[in-house]
């Protein structure tokens, strides 16, 4: 790194200075390690750190769940998670990737992976909720097999958008219209989740179809958890070029996210006419992009 060619040089207040910056600039590794990122909150020996701290397994039984969160929380960032999901007849199981903070009123932003039978696809549902009120669900199905191979789930969260990546395509961007009314998650600290639980009773076919537990137990794997935030004390990652804190959609990408809504998404709440008869949210009368 150039900023290190000359610290010889510095006096030692300077260089104390610079080394300072340059330490709350990056705030997370390349290749987090679990062990120092990240802690199994419940499942009682369910979620298992493994390859040295490389990978996390999560595992669900009849009796439970797990699942485990960041041990810091951020305000805004890019937050990237490499999941391979459960194989096979997964019916019932819901795996999740999310940010939330804490308390009444709570603000969430969500990946949620709901199992299917197999040679079903799964159904990768998102919603943003901020000041505790959600009910902005959009659900997509994949161009691919989530539990063949690791696949690469993103979410940017800055004070204009919240963008949902999968593999670097866009699937969903959720504007900042608070100025018109519309509640975004713009001021409380959040942490990051993962679990794998039962929800049977609405996952799969609106809980038509119920989890085999022949097939238990039932697990997900977690890898390359990685993070660029503000530090605590207000500096920012600026890294790149297209930074988390400015990213906006370039026309190549608009393209795809274009291409994913119109050949992948399966549900729209901004389309739900019966659900919201009164009409839908100020935010859905706008572009997308």
């Amino acid at each position: 790194m150039a900023i290190f060619s000359n610290l010889k040089a510095l006096p030692n207040p300077v260089l104390l200075l610079s080394l300072l910056v340059v330490l709350a600039c990056f705030t997370s590794p390349s290749a987090a390690n679990f062990h120092k990122t990240a802690e199994i909150t419940w499942g009682d020996g369910r979620a298992k750190i493994i390859d040295g701290g490389r990978g996390l397994s999560l595992s669900l039984d009849n009796s439970s769940g797990s699942g485990f969160q960041s041990k810091n929380e951020y305000l805004f960032g890019r937050f990237d998670m490499q999941l391979k999901l459960i194989p096979g007849n997964s019916a019932g199981t819901v795996t999740t990737f999310f940010l939330s903070s804490q308390g009444q009123g709570h603000d969430e932003i969500d990946f949620e992976f709901l199992g299917n039978s197999s040679g079903h696809p799964y159904t990768v549902h998102t919603n943003v909720y901020s000041q505790g009120k959600g009910d902005k669900e959009q659900q997509f199905h994949l161009w691919f097999d989530p539990t063949a191979a690791y696949h690469t789930y993103s979410i940017v969260w800055n004070t204009q958008r919240i963008i949902f990546l999968v593999d670097n395509i866009p699937i969903r961007v959720f504007h900042n219209h608070d100025s018109s009314g519309v509640p975004f998650p713009k001021s409380k600290p959040m942490k990051v989740y993962c679990s794998l639980w039962n929800a049977d009773d609405w996952a799969t076919q609106g809980g038509l179809v119920k989890t085999d537990w022949t097939k238990a137990p039932f697990v997900a794997y977690y890898r390359n958890f990685n993070i660029s935030s503000c530090a605590a004390g207000g500096a920012c990652d600026s890294r790149s070029e297209n930074s988390w804190q400015v990213y906006e959609l370039n026309a190549k990408e608009r393209n795809r996210l274009r291409w994913v809504q119109q050949k992948h998404m399966v549900y729209n709440y901004c389309a739900d006419n019966k659900r919201f008869s009164q009409g839908t949210s100020h935010e859905c009368k706008r572009s997308r992009f």
